[in-house]
């Protein structure tokens, strides 16, 4: 069950480990597609702005839950890199202390603030209470969310990228049928589509936990495993809360962004969360190639085999540059199609914006992979704190383009905020990576200076 990415070619294991995580995110980001398409089908252009409207504080919070979770498998890959499994558990122990607090905590504070953020979004009138009635939900389903990510980041942690798949399989299945239960059967509106989302993610997150107990002896933490360790928890919080922060400071970009097109009006929302969805699905493999990286980087930092780093860096980079050119002619060929997907098509104005979403988008396809591979692989190594000052020039870039681009040159000024946020931060994650390698490798190099035997 689990894979040792310490050993054999980079390009086979990177390729085998990614491709089970790649149909995780499908699965995932395709239950996210027929939600909205389910929403706009048969509740409306203003509904579909509704949900779409919450996208980027839904971004800001849930994307820092599972920043932290993510990070918090990096010590547990470390260990297991290493062959330390004491140690291993005792870390995912402290990570189940950790997800709980935190899943209370913010569970509480979203759900008070939920509807002023919206207010401060500037959220149009027509559909800010169909907005607040499902980002509340959402918020009340964040341990779901905590849940599922950290017995996923742990199970991956230990080279396992399969069986994860397996359970987000199972949760979209659920979503969609619930979706289609609750909208159509019982019209609860958006409300539905929220409930739908919460409850397949708390049975993915129970189902995959118990069988990670029962088939994963190497995870079966003993009674004294379980005590609290405060050192254990601060390594912990040193690597997931960077990493929560940095998914929480891009998104504070892409709330700024949000907000200057809900500006732009309610068909301006539904274009942008039409093109979004499609987009974060064709994005897909950059997010699995990210999340082998982080993995892959850890093991073989615990391992000692830093050799090995660049070898994989290189493989992955191949990878993502062959599939952004194949990513961009599926929207130069299919953007409109796609669009139709959501809305009527008599809705010609919208279909045009989402076309032209998805080709600003995947034209600057090469600089977002780069974004995921470096930044993962970074995290991976163990140095987190980078990835919040990469998420900082995301942050700077899209708040440009929503202050100075899209009150110039409207919609396509959304459209050009991701590229630009790209760009800015390969511009740091690249420079980064060279650095933190020689760190490691001055920290990890053997002592030359004490007396040699003769």
């Amino acid at each position: 069950m689990t894979k040792d990415l310490t050993k054999g070619s980079p390009m086979k294991l990177i390729i085998s480990f990614a491709v089970p995580l790649l149909f995780g995110f499908l699965f995932q980001q395709f239950y996210n597609l027929v939600d909205t398409m389910i929403v706009g089908r048969f509740l409306g252009v203003d509904d579909l702005a509704a949900v779409g409207s919450t996208g980027s504080i839904n971004f800001l919070v849930i994307g820092f839950c599972m920043g932290v979770c993510n990070g918090f498998a990096i010590p547990v890959s470390h260990k297991f890199g290493a062959g330390d499994y004491v140690g291993m558990r005792k870390y995912v122990a402290n990570c189940a202390w950790l997800g709980l607090a935190f899943s209370v905590i913010m569970t509480v504070v979203t759900a008070i603030l939920c509807r002023d953020i919206l207010v401060w979004m500037k959220t149009p009138a027509n559909i800010i209470d169909g907005a607040h009635n499902y980002i509340f939900i959402i918020f009340i389903g964040i341990p779901t969310v905590f849940l599922y990510n950290i017995v996923a980041g742990v199970i991956r942690a230990t080279g396992d990228s399969k069986t994860p798949v397996v359970f987000l399989v199972l949760s979209s299945i659920i979503n969609i049928v619930l979706d289609l239960y609750f909208i159509i059967s019982l019209h609860m509106g958006v409300a539905g589509a929220a409930w739908a989302t919460v409850i397949s993610q708390g049975v993915s997150g129970v189902a995959c936990l118990v069988y990670m107990v029962k088939k994963f002896e190497i995870l079966r933490i003993h009674r004294e495993e379980w005590k609290v360790d405060g050192h254990m928890m601060m390594v912990l919080c040193g690597m997931g809360v960077p990493m929560g922060l940095q998914y929480s400071i891009t998104a504070i970009g892409s709330v700024i962004l949000q907000t200057a097109a809900n500006t732009l009006g309610s068909a301006a929302v539904a274009a942008m969360t039409a093109g979004g969805k499609i987009g974060n699905f064709l994005a897909c493999p950059f997010d699995a190639m990210g999340s082998t990286m982080a993995t892959y980087g850890g093991q073989n930092v615990g391992a000692g085999k830093l050799d090995r780093l660049g070898k994989g860096l290189k493989s992955c980079v191949l990878l993502g540059v062959g599939y952004s050119v194949i990513a961009f002619l599926i929207a130069v060929f299919f953007g409109g199609p796609l669009a139709q997907l959501f809305v009527d098509g008599g809705e010609a104005e919208i279909i045009a914006n989402v076309r032209a979403f998805l080709l600003w988008n995947t034209a600057f396809y090469i600089p977002l992979a780069l974004v995921n591979i470096v930044r993962f692989l970074i995290q991976g190594m163990g140095f987190p704190k980078f990835a919040i000052l990469a998420g900082v020039f995301e942050m700077i870039a899209r708040s440009l383009a929503g202050f100075g681009l899209v009150p110039i040159i409207g919609f396509t000024g959304v459209c050009l905020g991701s590229p630009i946020a790209w760009i800015m931060a390969d511009a740091f994650l690249i420079p980064a990576y060279f650095h933190v390698s020689k760190v490691l490798q001055k920290r990890m190099a053997p002592q030359t200076d004490a007396p040699q035997a003769v």
